[in-house]
């Protein structure tokens, strides 16, 4: 039965287009989160390298602020990861769900 079975590929696309393997992630004790950062942990999961768990745990992030990235890429790409940003990228977003 393969369907219990999970494949974890080796190697994913990173926001840049750069490989990405377990090893060049962003490490464990990582607390200044830059953008490229944030984008290389989001291409992770969303490559299927990670599980939210495994980030959430590995990075000690809540499940809250993993989903608030992964948000604000699906919207507005990387620029969306700019905390000076934030705001601005939110008013486009909401402006552009009223029309």
């Amino acid at each position: 039965m393969i369907e219990n079975q999970t494949f974890r590929p080796a190697q994913v696309i990173g926001p840049l287009g750069e490989p990405l393997t377990l090893e060049s992630l962003p490490k464990p004790d990582t607390t200044r989160w830059v953008v490229r950062r944030k984008a290389e942990v989001v291409a992770a999961v969303n490559g299927g390298l990670l599980t939210i768990d495994e980030v959430c745990e590995r990075y000690v992030l809540t499940l809250e602020e993993f989903a608030s990235w992964q948000r604000a890429v699906d919207r507005s790409g990387m620029p969306g990861l700019r905390v000076t940003r934030t705001q601005h990228y939110r008013h486009l977003y909401e402006r552009q769900q009223r029309y």
